[in-house]
């Protein structure tokens, strides 16, 4: 079957996080002594980070296909699905748009915190970031387990909601020199999902 633009631009998503990975991966190689295992991936976008000029090329088209992706899967499946799936999406397209716009404007101006306005700025967005995106993978876990047209978003959600409790008792619980390792599994959660989102987009038959 022939697919439409919008199902194509939905593999945007995927763009977004290839893009992302190879921030996470090739930016260090800019930052003299960063320690992947140990340190926030936040770190290498910083202000002040040395890995900061290679981290925005690499990353390029990270938010852009993050939220553009994120959109369309709004447009692809209004009135479609159940409508408890359709909010639990929304919301999370909600913090999407939270996190692309929030981290931008107020990056951490020094790795780990500095406690200037703009770190405290950055946790605020970070806390919003993890309340949005653990509520709408719930409701989209929910939605999957009622409705088994829904099941693959819910199976999907509740692999990303699972890594995110992994990363957040993980940089609890692990020892500090571990900390950068259990954090990465809370980072590419959502790009992970949003990918899923688009790959979804991009499959969706005509009245599903």
């Amino acid at each position: 079957m022939k697919k439409s633009l919008l199902q194509k631009l939905g593999l945007l998503g995927v763009v977004s996080l290839l893009s992302y990975t190879a921030a996470v991966v090739f930016s260090p190689l800019a930052y003299p002594g960063y320690d992947w295992m140990s340190q926030a991936v936040s770190d290498l976008s910083a202000a002040n980070a040395p890995s900061l000029a290679l981290w925005n090329r690499l990353s390029s088209l990270y938010n852009v296909c993050e939220v553009l992706c994120a959109t369309l899967v709004c447009v692809g499946i209004q009135g479609k699905k159940s409508k408890l799936l359709r909010v639990g999406i929304y919301t999370f397209v909600v913090m999407e748009w939270v996190s692309a716009v929030g981290f931008r404007m107020f990056p951490l101006s020094d790795s780990g915190y500095a406690g200037a306005f703009q770190d405290k700025m950055h946790l605020i967005i970070t806390a919003l970031v993890v309340t949005l995106s653990i509520a709408s993978l719930t409701v989209i876990i929910i939605a999957g387990a009622r409705d088994k047209s829904c099941r693959s978003y819910g199976i999907c959600a509740g692999i990303a909601l699972g890594m995110m409790l992994v990363g957040a008792l993980g940089m609890k619980f692990v020892p500090a020199e571990y900390f950068g390792i259990v954090e990465r599994f809370s980072v590419f959660a959502a790009t992970g999902f949003n990918a899923a989102l688009g790959i979804h987009l991009f499959c969706m038959k005509s009245g599903n």
